[in-house]
């Protein structure tokens, strides 16, 4: 039986589901985004350009198309209560409605439902409404803090005193916002990676571990972008970690679906392996771009059968990944994040991608060309038995990137890989 999805967004991550929904033949896949990415229109039978906050809009055309079922990539989208208005039209969606969301769109509610369900790895925070007093707060707090706006800001609104600012500087970068809460976490000192999960009817089904780079150069320096790349091993956890490790990551995520058992979707865990183990730097809603792009490649189970056995009420089917490591690399416009250089034509010679995969992001295809918008461009993810040969597959395919972008070369590569493994033995006083 064939069945019609429908995906929306038109990110580096929804061209890496478009791919896995489209892999087999049971599926006729459709999509709606702001931008039209030309990795997902090649894949998809047709595609309209919608705002992907425009619920109605977004119903209408699955009700034109006649899907069976939608998935939802953008957080923004699910904040909005796209999911929500096409679960209400008959077309299950698989991603959170907006009260399950705002596990990822309310810090302030995430951090307040952690201590409440006592979820475990819940760092120590407070949240504030009123400037001044969260500026109080910093100048009382005895060690460094995580400043988190308590609403969605792309990955970039984060600023950690001690790291990337004084506590001066944080201070005023409250007073020059206008956000209406914040959330003041104390400062987690360790190695980040991320565990996605499956999640329906109270099923909760890990997928390996990834590490993204969230720094914009090369070394860990400069602010933060959403991502510039990321890795996974061959095995379910990373070089870093411990079987222990990753199973500590895991029970977070089960104990949290045990608290919000409506949820269905991706469950994303932003982890922190600290010297007094694993903590919770975040959770998202979504599967987390660039880590889609490690992720969806090397699962072997149908991604569409996920999606309809949730549907149906069914057992998720049990995941099957490939055994492969991965390493994905960002091209991003020229001045990204700060000042991305939008509107720019850029090329991308897809014959020289050799066995990389490539996967197109925030860019809209026109006419005459595919141009730049404000954030990443496209992506390369190399695919292979070991991350040192992964790194070198994705390298060899960013010879695809034409003119006007800049790429971190670094993510993956055995020097930044063994830092992480130093830092973490450091940490465990080995």
């Amino acid at each position: 039986m064939t069945e019609t999805a429908l995906l929306v967004g038109g990110g580096g991550r929804e061209h890496a589901i478009a791919r896995a929904l489209a892999a087999g033949s049971d599926c006729e896949l459709y999509a709606c985004a702001s931008n039209r990415n030309p990795g997902i229109a090649e894949l998809a039978a047709g595609f309209e350009q919608l705002s992907e906050t425009a619920a109605a809009d977004i119903v209408a055309y699955a009700e034109e198309v006649g899907a069976d079922v939608a998935v939802v990539g953008p957080e923004s989208a699910l904040q909005a209560g796209v999911a929500d208005a096409l679960d209400d039209a008959g077309v299950y969606t698989f991603g959170p409605q907006a009260e399950e969301a705002k596990i990822e769109t309310d810090k302030a509610f995430q951090r307040r439902f952690m201590e409440e369900k006592e979820i475990p790895g819940c760092p120590d925070f407070a949240v504030f409404e009123d400037i001044d007093a969260a500026c109080d707060y910093i100048d009382d707090y005895d060690g460094d803090l995580a400043v988190k706006p308590a609403g969605l800001t792309g990955g970039k609104g984060v600023k950690v005193t001690g790291d990337q600012v004084t506590k001066a500087e944080a201070k005023e970068y409250l007073r020059d916002s206008e956000y209406e809460e914040v959330v003041l976490e104390e400062r987690l000192v360790g190695e980040e990676f991320t565990v996605q999960a499956f999640v329906a009817n109270g099923e909760v089904h890990p997928t390996p571990a990834v590490q993204d780079h969230k720094r914009a150069y090369e070394g860990d320096e400069g602010p933060n972008t959403g991502g510039m790349g990321s890795y996974t091993d061959a095995a379910p956890e990373l070089p870093f970690m411990t079987g222990d490790d990753y199973a500590a990551a895991v029970e977070v995520l089960e104990a949290t679906i045990d608290a919000l058992p409506d949820y269905k979707g991706v469950l994303y865990g932003q982890f922190m392996l600290t010297a007094e183990g694993v903590k919770v730097i975040e959770f998202n809603a979504r599967f987390g771009d660039p880590e889609a792009m490690n992720t969806l490649p090397v699962l072997e189970t149908s991604f569409l059968d996920v999606v309809t056995a949730a549907r149906d009420g069914d057992s998720i089917p049990q995941l099957e990944f490939a055994g492969k490591a991965t390493v994905c690399k960002y091209a991003v416009p020229d001045g990204y994040p700060t000042d991305p250089d939008s509107g720019a034509k850029v090329t991308v010679d897809e014959e020289n991608v050799g066995d990389a995969l490539l996967f197109y992001a925030s860019v809209d295809a026109r006419e005459d060309g595919i141009y730049t918008t404000t954030s990443r461009s496209f992506a390369v993810v190399g695919v292979a038995d070991t991350i040192d040969a992964a790194e070198k597959q994705a390298e060899s395919g960013l010879a695809a990137a034409g003119e006007g972008v800049r790429i971190r070369h670094d993510i993956g590569k055995p020097e930044l890989v063994q830092k992480r493994i130093d830092h973490v033995a450091e940490l465990r006083g080995e």
